[in-house]
């Protein structure tokens, strides 16, 4: 038969679901690991970054813990792209922009956007008034949400759509994944 080709690495993106939670174990909620236990080398997978349990979108996973580090690491400046919907308009970023904890957002991009260019994966909301996207670089606890509170809106719903080079793919549904090739996402890079 054919030659078996024994995996060394595997890289997965998830479209990861709300009420989901980045971890590896949780005692409440569905973690995004157990929506991957059919992914090659499963045990090995460690997450790139989170997104916080409402947060739904472009989850990534690898095996190499070096890949993590390089996508993560702030001297990297791995862009990633979040659309929100919000309850009401933002103001303007202030050029001191800074939020309440003194953390110094790096905002790559900031836009408000009609609803119909907006990824098909971001979950709609019948109270939003304004949607947005956003790309930063860095993913502080909350960040993205925290940049519109301080700026005078509220987000509604949010999906990382982004994250380098790398989209989250049209079609795939929220709970399911497929490779990635590394390669993609440092592209923008």
């Amino acid at each position: 038969g054919a030659p078996h080709r024994l995996l060394e690495a595997s890289h997965v993106l998830l479209h990861k679901p709300a009420g989901v939670v980045t971890a590896l174990k949780d005692a409440v909620h569905p973690t995004a690991y157990g929506l991957l236990r059919d992914a090659p080398l499963w045990p090995e997978l460690r997450p790139v970054g989170r997104l916080d349990l409402d947060t739904t979108g472009l989850l990534l996973f690898t095996t190499e813990g070096a890949l993590v580090q390089r996508l993560t690491h702030p001297k990297r400046a791995v862009p990633r792209t979040y659309e929100a919907t919000l309850a009401r308009p933002f103001a303007a970023v202030p050029d001191d922009f800074v939020l309440d904890d003194g953390h110094r957002p790096t905002i790559r991009g900031l836009a408000v956007v009609p609803p119909d260019s907006l990824h098909p994966a971001v979950p709609r909301s019948p109270d939003a008034t304004v949607h947005a996207r956003i790309t930063i670089v860095g993913g502080a606890y909350h960040e993205v949400r925290r940049i519109f509170a301080a700026l005078g809106s509220h987000v509604l719903t949010l999906c990382r759509t982004r994250f380098g080079g790398l989209e989250l793919p049209h079609d795939l549904p929220p709970g399911a994944y497929r490779p990635f090739d590394p390669a993609d996402v440092l592209r923008a890079v």
